[in-house]
């Protein structure tokens, strides 16, 4: 056991040895603590085990939850993001608990989304990427996304466009403008993802972005921005691009 401020920790990431819930002391039980100490005190296996609630015949929960996390090498954002194909083929995770940690990681993911929206202005390209990220997480496909604000950059709605290639410009155009009308818009943003992890625009994105900015100014509508988001790398620092930023937008 791991002492952390004063908490006994029950278990941990590095830990070779795992220990039966029922074997512990009921003050040291990750369902217990977290009650008593709150989720910070706990590790991410404990709080996966919380959520899998059961190990198979034989192998604890703290196990169980271990060679989750390991299997995909500690990066929560990949489990996230896992099948439940993919979930099932570790023994002990079935249909049932699958299907727990594909809700819990939809409302998180859900709940973060809200959070952004609820931040309400968008100040600049970095405050928009900041509010887009959480959308793109994951997507193994490219999506374009429209941020509808008012004349004070105030958030009024945000809208999915269109999944796949970015090849139906005037599909888009028909579509981004139709949903800034409904809403009153004054003006919108762009933003769409990289899936490769580079956010470097395109030929086609940046022709796509200058024919939408013609197409607002005859309905009236101001295109502020387009963001693309993509990954940071040891030698990428920054994981998006913006063609406002990069003076693209003429």
């Amino acid at each position: 056991m791991i002492e952390k401020s004063g908490v006994v920790m029950v278990y941990s990431e590095g830990s070779n040895k795992g220990y039966l819930i029922s074997e512990l002391p009921e003050n040291e039980r990750p369902r217990e603590r977290l009650l008593n100490y709150g989720c910070d005190a706990l590790s991410n296996i404990e709080l996966l085990a919380i959520i899998l609630r059961t190990g198979p015949r034989g192998k604890s929960t703290l196990d169980l939850a271990r060679e989750l996390l390991n299997y995909f090498k500690g990066n929560l954002v990949e489990l996230s993001t896992a099948t439940p194909t993919t979930l099932s083929t570790i023994k002990g995770i079935g249909k049932a608990k699958s299907a727990e940690l594909k809700a819990t990681f939809a409302l998180a993911s859900r709940m973060a989304k809200q959070i952004a929206v609820d931040k309400q202005k968008i100040g600049d390209p970095k405050e928009a990427a900041d509010f887009f990220r959480e959308f793109f997480r994951g997507k193994k496909q490219e999506e374009l996304r429209v941020l509808l604000l008012n004349t004070k950059n105030i958030i009024i709605h945000e809208e999915l466009v269109t999944r796949g290639l970015l090849d139906r410009s005037p599909i888009h155009a028909r579509e981004i403008f139709r949903t800034a009308i409904q809403h009153s818009a004054a003006k919108i943003i762009l933003a769409h993802n990289h899936p490769s992890g580079d956010p470097s625009p395109s030929k086609q994105d940046i022709s796509i972005t200058k024919a939408l900015i013609q197409a607002g100014k005859i309905i009236g509508i101001e295109v502020v921005d387009h963001v693309i988001i993509g990954l940071k790398t040891t030698n990428r620092d920054c994981d998006y691009f913006s063609l406002c930023e990069n003076g693209m937008m003429d």
